[in-house]
């Protein structure tokens, strides 16, 4: 995790091109440029992520400037020389980290772009998710412009609960310089962060609506299950599933019917949601009356696995993960000696998540130190990582409240 970021090597970067840009045409994406006229490297360059093919984008968008990506460590697994020479750097995500800064500095100081995904997972239903505060002082710090890469449609093309590529084509991107290196002497933290979440915000459902894509792709629903895991009719949790362009409540037995157009139709009865984003945060808003009752608790039985480095992953065996109003706990046994990882709710303001993860493993929660990754794979009880997503978020805001209005009182 500490080498020194390599700058990608020329005799590879013609590669990165031909790679990504044949796929770039085939989507017919259009790039726009928004302040970016005599911008040259280094710069920020801050992407949304909504599928792999982001990073292709990427690249043709600051065509042909040299850039270092910051990737996850599955990511590195059995490649790790080779994406170490593309210029990639490695991170463990939700972690403080400060070997990254100095990673990023020495990219900055290179003179070439830094990218970084900050939302730090792919979107669950194309919509923007929860930003770390530690942006602004990044900016600061490295004293280059801050531009975004905002992606519209890659989500409606490969989405994360079914990455099946529905060959797309009319995607967009918008490649915006927000702060100028000038700008960045006098403007405030706060003012650093507000502009970078006013840029990140998106909603790839609304997008395909507004431009008319229509998705034939007869499974286009498979997977959707995963994301709205609580039915609006009977509100029962868990009891969802997905089959061709339909989802289904086990429980109370009501289908909808994904159109075309990416919208929900009930197949009976009235429609509670036809815009997929509005039942998540309706699941967001039910979570967070549980966070805000105290009620909110999760414990269940796991199979564990751990990723120390990029040579893969280590068999952990059984064990029970805890996640409650005071954060996650994850206990087990490894070689006879017991092990116990903590996160508090303070130090995690998001978590990542994996739906079925390389196709063969399942459902899964992974947590990270600054040595290891842990991969959870609950089993053999009712539960929902997205679930656990949202919790983990609400938990955080919760809890910054708390502190918020703490300090208010007090006058501070």
């Amino acid at each position: 995790m500490a080498k020194p970021a390599q700058r990608q090597q020329n005799y590879l970067r013609p590669l990165t091109w031909a790679i990504s840009f044949p796929e770039v045409w085939s989507h017919k994406t259009k790039i726009s440029r928004v302040n970016m006229e005599g911008l040259k490297p280094p710069y920020i360059l801050l992407c949304n992520h909504n599928a792999f093919y982001d990073f292709k984008v990427a690249t043709a968008a600051i065509f042909p400037a040299r850039a270092n990506y910051v990737v996850a460590i599955d990511g590195f697994i059995g490649r790790e020389w080779l994406m170490r020479k593309v210029g990639c750097i490695c991170k463990r995500k939700f972690t403080n980290d400060l070997t990254l800064i100095r990673q990023l500095k020495r990219v900055a100081d290179n003179g070439d772009v830094a990218v970084i995904y900050p939302e730090a997972r792919y979107s669950l239903c194309g919509t923007n998710a929860v930003l770390p505060e530690s942006l602004g002082k990044l900016a600061k710090l490295l004293k280059v412009p801050v531009v975004t890469l905002i992606c519209h449609g890659n989500h409606i093309n490969s989405p994360f609960w079914n990455t099946v590529n529905r060959g797309v084509k009319g995607t967009q991107a918008e490649l915006t310089q927000i702060i100028t290196a000038e700008e960045l002497k006098d403007i405030s933290l706060g003012e650093i962060n507000r502009r970078i979440s006013e840029k990140f915000v998106y909603d790839d459902f609304a997008w395909q609506k507004e431009k008319g894509i229509r998705v034939k792709y007869p499974f286009r629903a498979v997977g959707l299950h995963r994301v709205l895991y609580q039915c609006p009719n009977c509100g029962k949790e868990y009891q969802m599933d997905s089959s061709g362009k339909k989802l289904k409540c086990k429980s109370c037995g009501k289908e909808w019917e994904m159109t075309e157009l990416g919208e929900l139709r009930a197949l009976s009865g009235k429609t509670e949601f036809s815009h997929i984003p509005d039942w998540y945060e309706w699941e967001r808003a039910n979570v967070r009356r549980e966070v805000e009752s105290g009620s909110y608790s999760l414990k269940a039985p796991v199979r564990v696995c751990s990723l120390p480095n990029s040579k893969g992953y280590i068999k952990l065996g059984k064990g029970t993960l805890t996640h409650n109003m005071d954060g996650f706990v994850l206990e087990g046994k490894y070689g006879g000696h017991p092990y116990r990882v903590e996160k508090s709710v303070p130090s995690l303001y998001s978590c990542h998540i994996e739906y079925n993860y390389l196709n063969k493993h399942g459902d899964c929660i992974d947590l990270n130190t600054l040595d290891d990754t842990y991969y959870i794979y609950p089993y053999d009880c009712e539960f929902s990582v997205t679930k656990i997503s949202l919790a983990t978020e609400e938990l955080f805001f919760a809890d910054k409240r708390k502190k918020d209005e703490a300090k208010t009182a007090l006058g501070l």
